[in-house]
């Protein structure tokens, strides 16, 4: 890990892209056109952790879905941002909005669009699953997959730093 402890203690707001990182980036469409994809439960829990011990959270994906929407209501995420094509627009409205600096973000990515977000936030990571070229530009590659627990792995990384667990 490039980054220190006295680093994630400053992280306030995680953001995270949706497929890839949420999802193991699968998605499988029904005869009537639905989009269905597979999230984890840890993942879920660590969001609503992190939520009641005051991190905020947004999704920033490139693609829209019902089921995106559903699941961030479901966890109460702060943000849902998409169809986004350049991730840079949204970060930067979040960070005047809550008045906060780029040390105060970490970003969970895993895809070349997501790599100009990755070099701007305090703490960059992907899940182990991402692709080859992401994983250079990352301050931490996660041991679990996009889907399978890597947003929790950073959540409680997260928490850990700041003393909350």
């Amino acid at each position: 890990m490039k980054k220190t402890k006295k680093d994630l203690k400053k992280i306030e707001f995680l953001l995270m892209d949706m497929d890839g990182c949420l999802t193991t980036g699968h998605i499988i469409y029904s005869s009537s056109g639905d989009n269905l994809k597979m999230f984890h439960t840890h993942d879920g829990f660590g969001i609503t952790r992190g939520r009641e011990l005051g991190l905020k959270f947004a999704v920033i994906s490139g693609m829209s879905s019902l089921t995106n929407k559903m699941r961030v209501e479901r966890l109460k995420i702060h943000h849902l941002y998409e169809d986004i094509d350049d991730k840079l627009l949204p970060f930067a409205e979040l960070k005047s909005k809550y008045n906060l600096k780029n040390e105060n973000f970490a970003y969970i990515g895993d895809d070349e669009f997501d790599i100009p977000l990755l070099k701007k936030v305090g703490f960059s990571c992907a899940p182990n699953s991402a692709i080859e070229e992401v994983k250079k530009h990352v301050d931490y590659v996660c041991k679990k997959n996009g889907g399978e627990g890597a947003v929790r792995e950073i959540i409680d990384m997260i928490l850990k730093a700041k003393g909350l667990i």
